[in-house]
C-alpha cells in the first residue's frame, strides 16, 4: 500500500512539473554561469560568475550573508547584500586559488 501511494504521489509530482514553464535564463549568462547581483550602498549592479565558483569558501561567506538577510524564499535573481567590491575581492580570491583560465574572468554586467 505505502510503495503504490509513494509511487503515485512522485507521478503526480512530475505532472505537475511538466506542466509548470521553465525557467527563463538570460541571454547573456553563458552554459556554467550564474547571474550575481550584488545590492550594497552603491547602486545595484550584476555579475556573472562561473557556477563552479559558488562552492568556494569566499562565496559562501556571501551566500551565508544572503541567507540571513533575505532568507531562502527570497524571490528573484540571487542578490548578495554587499557592495560590488567585495564580491569582486571574493572572485579575485577564488580566482588566485584557482587554476588560471584565461575564459573565465567575471563579467560585470550593467
Amino acid at each position: 500500500m505505502t510503495r503504490w501511494w509513494l509511487s503515485r504521489a512522485v507521478q503526480s509530482r512530475l505532472l505537475l512539473l511538466r506542466r509548470l514553464p521553465a525557467p527563463e535564463v538570460p541571454a547573456d549568462v553563458p552554459v556554467g554561469y550564474v547571474a550575481v547581483q550584488v545590492q550594497g550602498n552603491g547602486p545595484r549592479r550584476r555579475f556573472v560568475v562561473r557556477a563552479a565558483q559558488l562552492n568556494h569558501p569566499a562565496f559562501r561567506e556571501l551566500l551565508l550573508l544572503a541567507e540571513e538577510e533575505y532568507g531562502f524564499a527570497h524571490a528573484g535573481p540571487l542578490t548578495l547584500p554587499c557592495d560590488h567590491s567585495v564580491l569582486e575581492n571574493a572572485i579575485r580570491r577564488i580566482s588566485s586559488s584557482e587554476t588560471p583560465d584565461p575564459e573565465d574572468p567575471p563579467l560585470p554586467i550593467g
